[in-house]
């Protein structure tokens, strides 16, 4: 996969170009100042909404959460015996 850095002021200055090119499948990378950096990724309606296929999924999730069958982990101490465990 291609990746390409720009700047914030590259970003700013070639949009048009910027966003072709994340339309492409290119992996963006903005970065802000050093220490921000931001990835520019073209997401489709579908993962802006809860289709019903979603929506079926997250009621038969919580289901299986107010059944009890999942794993509650409170803190860290308790989730670092519960990932050393699998």
């Amino acid at each position: 996969m291609t990746v390409l850095n720009f700047t914030s002021r590259e970003f700013r200055s070639q949009q048009a170009r910027v966003f072709d090119l994340a339309d492409k499948g290119v992996k963006v990378i903005i970065r802000r100042n050093r220490k921000q950096a931001f990835t520019l990724v073209h997401v489709d309606d579908d993962g802006l909404t809860i289709t019903p296929k979603l929506q079926e999924k997250i009621n038969k999730a919580r289901a299986e959460i107010k059944a009890g069958n999942c794993v509650s982990v409170h803190g860290k101490e308790e989730l670092d015996a519960y990932l050393e465990s699998l």
